[in-house]
């Protein structure tokens, strides 16, 4: 019997607003090493490529290159402090859950893919109320390898029950689009999460504004039977 369809899900801009949580934590780093904080607005578009990333930017915004040691460190203080406060201010975009819960009804599998920690997603999920939508919730150390390494993904699919030929991801930055990219998954790009370049210049083959547009978009790119 073959498995039915699967939409694989980014987490942090994608499902949920996360960047004010992400962004504090990055803050509470900076003044500590004695660096101005970042103002939101400037700092959003550094999400994206994980904490490391993250990190590594928001010093380099402040004029500060990092030594692999000093990165290790703030890596390390960004992830206790963050697991702390995941959801301070972090909430789900308007239409997620009609949006999942429409796939679902269609016989759509569900899952997340991300480079935030597992039990960070699962925890934050938890928290958001839609952990329990999901067949497979998949982060930076689920696996030996993550975005944009396509394993990433196809290992996700293959947790979940999925079958990658009946698989679309949806994410919001250029990590995602080059992931499904390289599994030769189709990918649709949301445009209000965390990218330096618009996501219709990434080359995604469907771009959305809303959720209430994501259930069309998904399933003109993978079909249902």
């Amino acid at each position: 019997m073959a498995a039915p369809p699967i939409a694989v899900f980014d987490l942090d801009g994608t499902l949920a607003e996360t960047a004010g949580d992400l962004i504090g934590t990055l803050n509470v780093l900076l003044t500590r090493e004695g660096l101005a904080e970042l103002p939101l607005s400037q700092a959003r578009e550094l999400i994206g490529a994980g904490a490391k990333a993250l990190i590594k930017r928001g010093f380099e915004a402040e004029g500060r290159a990092l030594a692999p040691a000093e990165h290790d460190r703030l890596f390390d203080d960004f992830i206790t402090h963050y697991g702390e406060h995941l959801a301070d201010s972090s909430h789900l975009f308007d239409g997620v859950v009609e949006s999942l819960d429409r796939l679902a009804q269609a016989g759509f599998t569900l899952a997340v893919c991300t480079n935030k920690y597992e039990g960070q997603s699962m925890k934050l999920l938890n928290i958001l109320g839609i952990a329990d939508r999901f067949a497979a919730i998949c982060g930076r150390d689920t696996f030996p390898v993550y975005k944009p390494d396509p394993r990433h993904l196809t290992d996700t699919i293959a947790q979940a029950g999925g079958d990658p030929a009946r698989a679309v991801m949806v994410g919001d930055s250029r990590t995602d689009i080059d992931t499904a990219k390289a599994a030769g998954i189709p990918v649709v790009a949301v445009t209000f999460g965390y990218t330096d370049t618009p996501v219709s210049e990434l080359g995604p083959d469907r771009v959305i504004e809303h959720f209430a547009d994501l259930y069309e978009a998904v399933t003109s790119l993978v079909p249902r039977h």
